[in-house]
């Protein structure tokens, strides 16, 4: 390794002007670090495979034109119509890894690969300049590591959670948005599946309602933040401490106001949590099981002279959630093992808070981080189960090599969960995603990197690896290193 980080930089000080050796020495140690992970001397040797889910990694500031993302297909002309498609295959598996004990909910300890499939039709029209409805069919499949279970940051974004759904498309998104206009002058918008219009007002309200996902416009990252180019763990590409209202397949149906000014914006929706955690069915009773959501972002850098963007979110649910004490005392007093939804319907109430950064380093570095709280009382119930949260990456643009729709990243992340929900899964309780029998605590840390190429018109391949320490929280587990493969394609 050290020979190979010795040519690297002495091919960049002696080939590459300044500005770029950084850039070119960084995603070269990138790559290595995909290989050096999976090739420990002191891993099992991973088997052979069996031969039997946006928006792209851009700065703060305006992207060049060539770094959009480019589609299969010409992408239509009439700014009053959207019509594109996408296809998101991961590949992944882990080789054996140490663990003296399994649960029901555990990350299993043999080999195992898994393959999941996201595929989305984006559809819009815009019938003049302050409306528009947007409609996306998905259709999702493939399977999990584990089915899904084991880890609080789990490594594939795309996965169904629930293997008992069935694989037929799917509505994801529809939803209806008007622009309320706050001043006359006006700044270009780069169109998207949820925008379609070319302008918008620069001082300016708007207005959604129908079903969509909250993190569409909630702690957005144009680092980490797309399982389509970037990195694909759980809690890389969103809080993992923000519970936020979403059914099995990340949807809910709500009201979302957002006012945005010149170099700030204030945003808030309203929306339906399950019945049940992870639950697919919403409770459409929105007087009594509701969520909110707040978020205020400033679009200006830490840096002086370099773009940045800092977010700051709040939520509160309310819904049928257990709490983790009372379970353990009830379990105790029977003498068996506590168990979260063993209650009558009752409404409480989870908090939380969160902040999202993104810092330019310069044209083709960005830097950002995340950190989350919550209560960590009350059950986990819609997203994972994390009740603290802090990540940090980076980000490079392929303009650094001259491919500019290429891109690479590393982060880092470390989850954790508060001393009620340790007791609950030490006493053999099992969540919706966790619970090994018992539990010897420690955070959770997630090493994750990754490279995408563009290959052709549209068709996008990613190397990546996930290296994983406590899965579960359980120190008696693991750690497991995850390889990945990635196949994406824009329509």
């Amino acid at each position: 390794m050290e020979v190979k980080l010795k040519f690297i930089f002495d091919i960049a000080n002696g080939f590459v002007p300044r500005p770029r050796r950084v850039c070119i020495i960084l995603a070269s140690i990138l790559t290595l670090g995909s290989f050096s992970f999976a090739q420990q001397p002191d891993a099992t040797p991973l088997p052979q495979p069996s031969t039997q889910s946006a928006t792209p990694m851009i700065t703060p500031a305006d992207p060049p034109a060539d770094r959009a993302p480019q589609s299969m297909f010409p992408r239509m002309k009439n700014t009053h119509y959207w019509l594109t498609g996408q296809a998101n295959l991961i590949f992944q598996t882990h080789p054996e890894f140490p663990a003296p004990y399994s649960g029901p909910h555990s990350l299993l300890p043999h080999y195992e690969k898994a393959t999941s499939r996201l595929l989305t039709l984006y559809t819009g029209y815009r019938p003049n300049n302050s409306d528009e409805f947007l409609l996306d069919v998905e259709e999702a499949g493939g399977a999990a590591l584990s089915l899904g279970f084991g880890l609080a940051g789990n490594t594939d974004l795309d996965i169904v959670r629930n293997p008992l759904l069935g694989k037929a498309p799917y509505l994801g998104r529809g939803m209806y948005h008007h622009i309320f206009p706050l001043s006359k002058d006006r700044v270009e918008n780069q169109r998207s599946f949820l925008s379609l219009f070319d302008e918008l007002p620069r001082r300016r309200l708007e207005f959604r309602i129908g079903k969509f996902s909250m993190p569409d416009f909630f702690d957005i990252n144009s680092i980490g933040g797309d399982t389509h180019f970037q990195f694909i763990n759980w809690t890389t590409d969103n809080n993992g401490a923000w519970d936020y209202a979403a059914d099995t397949r990340g949807y809910t149906v709500g009201v979302l106001l957002d006012f945005e000014d010149r170099n700030w914006g204030f945003r808030f929706a309203e929306g339906l949590m399950p019945k049940v955690a992870n639950g697919i069915d919403l409770v459409w009773r929105p007087w009594q099981v509701h969520a909110e959501n707040f978020e205020y972002e400033l679009r200006k850098g830490l840096l002086p002279r370099k773009a940045g963007v800092i977010r700051l979110l709040a939520y509160t649910n309310a819904a049928n959630m257990g709490i983790y004490r009372d379970q353990i005392i009830k379990a105790a007093q029977a003498g068996t093992a506590p168990n979260i939804t063993d209650h009558p319907w009752s409404i409480t109430r989870k908090y939380g808070f969160g902040a999202n950064l993104e810092q330019n380093l310069n044209r083709y570095l960005t830097a950002f981080a995340r950190a989350g709280w919550n209560d960590g009382r009350t059950e986990s119930f819609a997203y994972t189960e994390v009740d603290q949260t802090a990540a940090a990456g980076l980000g490079v643009n392929g303009d650094c090599w001259h491919r500019a729709q290429d891109r690479a990243g590393v982060a880092f992340v470390t989850n954790g969960i508060k001393k009620d929900h340790q007791n609950y899964l030490n006493a053999g309780g099992l969540g919706f995603l966790l619970g090994d029998g018992r539990l010897n605590y420690g955070r959770e840390d997630i090493f994750e990197t990754f490279y995408t190429v563009h290959v052709w018109r549209g068709i996008y391949l990613a190397p990546g690896v996930q290296h994983i320490n406590n899965p579960g929280y359980n120190r008696d587990r693991g750690p497991v290193t995850v390889p990945s493969f990635r196949a994406h394609v824009e329509f």
